[in-house]
């Protein structure tokens, strides 16, 4: 039976304990982590957020009743304890903070009963991820998780006092908007008083940030909620958390310099690592060249190299055609790896099909000089030697060639370039490596829309020296964009913004948009920018992403409270789940089956 808590107070956390406290009576409370019955002696670990401290109940000390509910003592039992701490009379435990000293109860009370739970409660826990999410509450009692969750409040408070101190604001941007279907899906929320009227959840508070810019407000952050309707990745969810910020009267060097400086300070108090300022900065246009992505990860070399020259009087029918259709052909080294097996092989050029590769070439340099080559006998020997000389490969090294359009050698390059740093145990997730890509395209073409649509968002200002360019030659200009990367992931992103109306007008233009759907969606911002717009820009990251790589998680669901699964569903709540009747017609909403064969 649960007992009061009456008349006691908690004197600390378990592991707040110290030498000092040796001789001082305490009262501790946590969860019973085991319990060992030795026979006249119980020894029992409790935990709670900070960690474990061993107690020690003996009929002589505690007395009777309190011993005979010591006996009791099953895992996850709710408890507080009395007791004196003590120097611990058997070894010491080097694995816990607490494992020099014990406290000898003098009273127990089981707050609460608990029953066997359904996984234990460890760290590294290997039960499946599906049931360690529907006892979500339980799975946060793991140590590992715990402290993922306290670091993530260590690092939004450190983001909040370094923010304030250089003059930043936080101001909440509301989370009931005006759709704007330019990019992700939204969420939406329908309005029971205005019938046939949605809200969105906003996708990012990007137009208010800029509409506070228009207010006066010359800096501001806040750590919002976002909301994307879109498939999900071990990096995404359906709500997220972004550090968001906004600068006026500033350039791009101004914004870089602000987050630069935080970057070391979090990193630094965090993880106790120096980021070396500046960080090094690498256009669009190069990291896609020497990396095939515009995320790439730097903790390794294997750089793509174009070899279309050197190849393109060839004879292999894969390379040649690939030129003829403006494609390019382009390889990475693969540094000793010439002794891999085919079968090794084979699987990688498996991988290679997932990223759009009909095939993938490969070259190996044999010790003695010679070479394994799958397709050696399309190629003159002179061809091969200078490919090799072209790739700087050394006896020993393996070479792999894709030959394609552009975007798919980029995309099977830059992944295999990943698969092989990974399988040869390249990527030590406590190396740090950071990287500004900037001035990305302003502009993407979408085969599906038939038109460019914006590569980030169509509030980004173009490179002015690029802006001949917008009528002529949209694909071409370049966006005051950056993006910030670690470790081969996307921290966050931003841009300086457009604050011309004339200029903003000509984006929408380019982008497809009439004036009138212009004005139907963006109106209250185009209104806006007839009243002197500053000069503006701004950044966001995403913090579940920070902290995932901080502490070396491998999903940010490990850095999340209570996240959602890859079907955007929570096993924990069951949501999303059906709604009472009157709550739709109240709404003037009707749920209509849909029937596949018309999809």
């Amino acid at each position: 039976m649960a007992e009061s808590m009456a008349g006691l107070k908690r004197s600390c956390r378990c592991t707040e304990v110290t030498e000092a406290n040796i001789g001082q009576e305490l009262t501790l409370m946590g969860w019973v982590q085991k319990s060992r019955n030795k026979g006249g002696i119980i020894f029992t670990d409790l935990r709670d957020r900070s960690g474990i401290i061993q107690i020690i109940f003996e009929e002589s000390d505690c007395g009777t009743e309190s011993f005979e509910k010591a006996e009791r003592l099953r895992s996850e039992f709710a408890v507080a304890v009395t007791g004196v701490v003590e120097k611990r009379s058997g070894a010491a435990n080097p694995n816990l903070k607490t494992g020099t000293i014990e406290v000898r109860a003098k009273a127990l009370r089981i707050l609460s009963e608990s029953e066997v739970p359904p996984f234990p409660i460890e760290e590294n826990s290997r039960t499946r991820e599906e049931l360690r999410l529907k006892y979500r509450y339980l799975d946060l009692r793991r140590p590992d998780l715990q402290r993922n969750i306290m670091t993530r409040s260590r690092v939004a408070t450190m983001v909040r006092q370094f923010l304030a101190d250089e003059g930043f604001l936080e101001i909440e941007t509301p989370t009931l908007i005006k759709s704007t279907p330019e990019g992700a899906r939204d969420y939406l929320v329908p309005s029971r008083v205005h019938p046939g009227s949605f809200y969105a959840l906003p996708q990012s508070p990007q137009l208010l940030k800029q509409l506070l810019m228009c207010s006066g407000f010359d800096r501001y952050f806040q750590l919002a909620r976002c909301y994307r309707d879109e498939d999900l990745r071990a990096d995404r969810q359906p709500e997220f958390t972004q550090i968001d910020m906004e600068l006026s009267f500033v350039d791009v060097d101004d914004v870089l310099d602000v987050n630069e400086r935080m970057l070391k300070k979090l990193f630094k108090e965090i993880c106790d690592f120096d980021v070396q300022l500046p960080i090094q900065r690498m256009t669009w246009r190069e990291a896609m060249d020497r990396f095939g992505s515009d995320k790439p990860d730097m903790r390794f070399g294997m750089e793509l190299k174009n070899v279309s020259d050197v190849v393109k009087d060839c004879e292999f029918v894969v390379f040649k055609s690939a030129l003829e259709a403006g494609g390019s052909v382009r390889a990475i080294n693969a540094e000793g790896q010439a002794g891999m097996p085919r079968k090794k092989i084979d699987a990688l050029v498996e991988f290679a099909k997932g990223f759009g590769a009909k095939g993938l070439a490969y070259l190996a340099v044999n010790a003695d000089g010679t070479y394994k080559c799958s397709f050696g006998k399309f190629m003159k020997p002179e061809e091969l030697d200078a490919l090799v000389a072209a790739m700087d490969a050394k006896p020993g090294d393996l070479l792999f060639f894709a030959a394609d359009k552009d975007k798919v050698v980029f995309d099977v390059l830059g992944n295999l370039r990943l698969e092989l740093a990974r399988q040869l145990d390249l990527l030590k997730k406590d190396d740090f490596k950071f990287l500004w890509v900037t001035e990305f395209p302003l502009l993407e073409y979408s085969e599906e829309e038939g038109r460019y649509v914006a590569m980030h968002h169509p509030f980004t200002m173009p490179m002015e020296e690029d802006l001949p360019l917008i009528d002529t030659d949209p694909g071409a200009v370049r966006a005051k964009a950056y993006d910030i990367v670690l470790n081969g992931t996307e921290l966050g992103g931003g841009s300086v913004r457009i604050h011309q109306a004339d200029v903003q007008e000509k984006m929408f233009e380019v982008l497809g948009f009439t004036k009138e759907r212009a004005e139907d969606q963006f109106g209250f911002l185009l209104e806006a920018f007839k009243y002197g717009v500053p000069p503006h820009a701004g950044l966001a990251y995403g913090l579940d992403r920070v902290v995932m790589l901080m502490v070396g998680a491998d999903s940010i669901r490990d850095v999340i409270a209570f996240p959602k699964v890859k079907d955007a569903s929570c096993m924990l709540m069951e949501a999303p789940s059906e709604v009472d009747k009157k709550q739709l017609d109240e709404l003037g909403i009707a749920v209509v089956a849909q029937d596949p064969a018309a999809e």
